[in-house]
C-alpha cells in the first residue's frame, strides 16, 4: 500500500509550517514528478534532504531509501492529476490561486516559488508541494521546461527616469536596461530562456495607467522583444463572485511555437449573478464583531473626510450586491468591506467568508492565523476568473 504524503512528513518529524526551506521545496517538487525527465532537477538534492532527515531521526539509515516510499498517496485537498494535458508554472504564487485554476484545466504544475513562509505553508498544506523561495536567486536552467507559465507579479514601480537622458546622449535603453532590478526584470529572464509556449499575467488594474501610460509601454516592448505576441485587458471578478475586482491580464504567445496566434480572444464574461449574502457564514464567531472604539473610529474617520470632500471611508456592504474590492490590508480593520448586523456593530468578513469572495472552495485549507489568512486572500485572485481566461489559452496551444 503507498504511503500517504501525511505519513513521510511524519517519518521525517516534518512539522506544519516549520520545513519551509529549499529541501523540503526539492523533496516535495520530486515527489510529485518522480516519473518524469525534468524530475532530474530535483531527484540529488531530493534524496539529501530526505537521508539526512531520517538519519537525523531515526539515527540510522533504516528506511532511508527514497524510492522505497514512492508513489505517493497524496492526502491534500488539491493533488496532482494522476494524467494532465499540459504543463505549467506557478511564479509569485501566493497561495494557489493560479494553481487551483489551472490544475482544474487538466494541466500540471511543474514548478513553483513563493518568498513568504506563511504563504509557502498554506500551499504546501493545500498541494503538497513547498514553493521555492525568492525568485531573484533561482537560475533560469533551474526550472523544468513547461507548456504555461504562471506570475501575478508584484507591481513595482519601473525606473525609467534615465531614459530622456540616454536618448540625448545616445544610448540605448533597451529591455535589459528599463527593467533591471525589478521583480518583472526575473519574469522575463525565464520566459526568454525557457520559451513556453504562453504565458498568463496578473496584476492590479493601476498597473496600466502608472507614470501616465509609461510603465504599462515598458511591459509590453519588453515582452514583444522576447517574441510573444501580446493579448492584454481590465477584467472584474464580480462576474463569478460577489466582489468588484478590476484586475490587469497580460497574455502571450510565442510567435515559433504558437500556431493558431490569432485564435485567442478574452472570454465573454457571464452577467453578475452572485450576491454577498450568498458567501456568509451561519454563525461568526463573535470576535469579527468590530469593538467600540474601533466602529467609533472608523465613523469618526468617514465623517472627517467627507467634510473634505474626500470620499475615504469604510465600506458597510449591501448583502444584495457586491463588496469593494478586498486588500492584504483587511487584516487592520476591515473598512472596506464590512458586514452589517442588526442591533450592533458591523463585523468583518471572516477568513473563510474572504476565501469564498475570491472563489476558493470550501476544502481549501486555511493553517495560519487570521491576520495571515487576510492577507493572503487580499493579494490572491479570483480563481474562477483564471480558469475561464486560462480555458481560452488552452484552446490556442
Amino acid at each position: 500500500m503507498p504511503t500517504t504524503y501525511s505519513e513521510l512528513k511524519a517519518t521525517l518529524q516534518l512539522e506544519e509550517g516549520k520545513n519551509m526551506d529549499s529541501g523540503f521545496a526539492y523533496l516535495t517538487h520530486y515527489l510529485h514528478s518522480h516519473k518524469e525527465n525534468h524530475a532530474l532537477l530535483f531527484k540529488e538534492p531530493a534524496h539529501k534532504y530526505f537521508l539526512d532527515k531520517a538519519i537525523e531521526n531515526t539515527n540510522s539509515r533504516k528506511g532511508s531509501g527514497l524510492q522505497y516510499y514512492l508513489p505517493i498517496k497524496w492526502d491534500v485537498p488539491f493533488p496532482p492529476p494522476a494524467k494532465h494535458k499540459f504543463t505549467f508554472i506557478d511564479l509569485f504564487a501566493g497561495i494557489g490561486g493560479m494553481r487551483l485554476a489551472f490544475q482544474n484545466l487538466e494541466g500540471k504544475c511543474v514548478f513553483t516559488s513563493e518568498w513568504n513562509k506563511y504563504a509557502q505553508q498554506t500551499y504546501e498544506v493545500n498541494f503538497g508541494e513547498s514553493p521555492f523561495g525568492d525568485i531573484t536567486k533561482i537560475g533560469e536552467d533551474e526550472i523544468p521546461d513547461h507548456d504555461v507559465l504562471l506570475a501575478g507579479f508584484p507591481c513595482q514601480p519601473f525606473s525609467i527616469a534615465g531614459v530622456s537622458k540616454k536618448n540625448a546622449l545616445g544610448k540605448k535603453h533597451g529591455f535589459l536596461d528599463e527593467t533591471q532590478g525589478t521583480l518583472f526584470f526575473d519574469l522575463a529572464r525565464i520566459i526568454r530562456y525557457k520559451r513556453p509556449k504562453a504565458f498568463l499575467l496578473e496584476n492590479v488594474k493601476n498597473l496600466v495607467s502608472h507614470d501616465k501610460g509609461r510603465t504599462f509601454t515598458v511591459i509590453k516592448e519588453a515582452l514583444r522583444e522576447l517574441d510573444y505576441t501580446i493579448h492584454y485587458k481590465v477584467l472584474d471578478g464580480k462576474h463569478f463572485v460577489p466582489q468588484h475586482r478590476e484586475r490587469i491580464f497580460i497574455v502571450g504567445f510565442d510567435n515559433k511555437r504558437v500556431k493558431n496566434l490569432s485564435t485567442f480572444e478574452f472570454p465573454l464574461l457571464p452577467p453578475p449573478n452572485r450576491v454577498v449574502k450568498e458567501i456568509l457564514e451561519k454563525r461568526p464567531n463573535e470576535k469579527y464583531t468590530l469593538t467600540n472604539n474601533l466602529w467609533n473610529y472608523l465613523q469618526q474617520y468617514a465623517e472627517k473626510h467627507k467634510e473634505k470632500g474626500n470620499g475615504f471611508g469604510f465600506g458597510l456592504v449591501d448583502l444584495n450586491g457586491t463588496t469593494r474590492t478586498i486588500s492584504a490590508r483587511y487584516y487592520k480593520d476591515g473598512a472596506e468591506a464590512l458586514i452589517p448586523q442588526a442591533g450592533k456593530n458591523p463585523r468583518r468578513l471572516t477568513p473563510r467568508e474572504c476565501a469564498r469572495l475570491q472563489g476558493f472552495p470550501d476544502d481549501f485549507i486555511i493553517p495560519v492565523s487570521d491576520t495571515q489568512a487576510y492577507r493572503q486572500f487580499g493579494n490572491s485572485v479570483v480563481v474562477p476568473l483564471i480558469y475561464t481566461v486560462g480555458r481560452q489559452i488552452i484552446k490556442s496551444i
